[in-house]
């Protein structure tokens, strides 16, 4: 096996702990810099005997295989750093190092956006930008987003509650927590590229009495699954898990839709799911979740937002809809960002009604009751199969209600890269998906185009 260790010191943001200080302290180290040197003249010397590397060359083994490498604990055998930029002598290092017997890690430095010099300047904004001219490369104003209304609400909540901890995995710039890491570095903690770490520590944190908020992006939370079941929601720990990216992202495709969160979550037992309306309804949910105790998830998703007033928290009926508009034949029952497309798609028609139900589990059985005997269509930006449209059916079965209820959600596909609203309207979860929709249940709307 060869391991390509890609070292730019960089990741999505700057990396973090002790493998990282490790490996930036390796570099200047003169029994690296010398094995660098007496590596690099045998691989050049003796290619086609390669294979008796090792073997020959016992005193490059001894500086390559030194036993302050970790790698060397570890049985793998260590080679480098080499110039990663250099693509002829890597690639010929490459050729020979993959016939080797036994594992082999290859350390290769390279330097972020290398060869760009706006990127070399600023890798963390040039790691993901929006669309730009390469001609003329300038940052575009991303507005303000979801992500730092988060942020905001989490730097002011921690100055209200001193055990308030915020925990993210290698997303600080991307969750919008540079303000807290700097204004609450003592209670922050980037744990790196590692979401399982990150859930598992907050249980811990929980367990001491503290108040965790973990900041990750939907896609991400897949891989911290277990944990999620097993160290926090079994022990029923006041966690709270802040979704950004939930529902389609757009640009980052297929790996990075936030699709899939409400059915593998509203499975877990202990575990309550919520999605606000705007950011100042996020601030009330935040604040709520503190105090309610037991694991929440909090999912928004990838755009902007209008700004919320600092200072202002208003209270919230937690587990309880809001009826946005009356309805005299239909209700839209809307989760998250998808209802903006239902105000929309209802317009003024009196006809149809618009929910904000912003709790999915426990869903509003009160209010469910109270809406059967209108139509009902439920909306969403999550697949439909497991989704919210489903806890409202099962919900529903649990009454022993049957109104009629048509689902709008994500066929169940993998979507590529495209525009968010282009996406929507692919799915038929936009506003004129909506129109359709209601329109096959007998409830067709008038909508003037412009």
């Amino acid at each position: 096996m060869l391991i390509v260790l890609n070292d730019n010191e960089m990741s999505i943001s700057e990396n973090v702990g002790a493998l990282n200080k490790y490996f930036k302290e390796l570099q200047i180290r003169k029994w690296v810099q010398d094995a660098e040197k007496l590596g690099k003249n045998i691989l050049e010397r003796i290619s086609p005997q390669l294979f008796g590397l090792v073997d020959r060359a016992k005193e490059a083994a001894k500086l390559i295989l030194h036993q302050e490498n970790p790698f060397y604990a570890w049985g793998i055998r260590y080679i480098g750093p080499v110039d990663g930029h250099d693509l002829k002598g890597l690639v010929h290092i490459l050729e020979h190092l993959k016939a080797l017997d036994g594992p082999t890690l290859l350390h290769v430095v390279t330097k972020k956006g290398k060869g760009y010099k706006v990127a070399e300047a600023d890798p963390i904004y040039w790691h993901g930008p929006p669309g730009f001219d390469p001609k003329k490369p300038e940052k575009v104003s991303k507005g303000y987003t979801w992500s730092q209304a988060f942020g905001d609400a989490v730097t002011e909540l921690a100055h209200m509650e001193p055990r308030l901890f915020v925990l993210t995995p290698a997303m600080r710039e991307g969750s919008g927590l540079v303000r807290y890491s700097l204004e609450h570095p003592e209670r922050y903690l980037d744990v790196g590229i590692c979401e399982d770490v990150a859930v598992t520590t907050a249980a811990g944190l929980a367990l001491r009495g503290m108040k965790p908020i973990v900041a990750i992006y939907s896609t991400f939370l897949q891989r911290a699954y277990d944990q999620v079941i097993h160290d926090v929601a079994i022990e029923n720990l006041p966690v709270v898990f802040a979704i950004d990216r939930a529902g389609i992202v757009g640009a980052d495709g297929a790996t990075h839709h936030g699709v899939f969160d409400i059915a593998y979550l509203r499975t877990v037992p202990n575990l309550q799911i919520a999605a606000p309306k705007d950011a100042l309804e996020l601030r009330a949910m935040l604040k709520k979740a503190l105090e309610v105790g037991g694991p929440v998830a909090i999912r928004y998703p990838r755009d902007n937002v209008e700004r919320a007033p600092e200072g202002v928290w208003p209270e919230i009926a937690w587990g309880k809809w809001e009826v946005l508009k009356e309805g005299t034949e239909a209700y839209i029952l809307a989760f998250g960002k998808t209802l903006r497309y239902a105000l929309e798609a209802a317009g003024d028609d009196p006809r149809v009604g618009v929910v904000n139900a912003r709790f999915l589990k426990p869903p509003d059985r009160e209010m469910l009751r109270a809406l059967s005997r209108y139509k009902l269509l439920t909306v969403e930006d999550h697949q439909r199969m497991g989704g919210f449209g489903s806890a409202v059916l099962e919900a529903l079965n649990e009454l022993g209600l049957k109104p009629e209820v048509q689902i709008l959600g994500l066929p169940d596909r993998f979507f590529e890269h495209g525009a968010i609203p282009s996406l929507h309207r692919q799915a038929g979860i936009d506003a004129e998906g909506i129109r359709k929709a209601l329109a096959a249940m007998g409830v067709a709307l008038v909508h003037e185009r412009a």
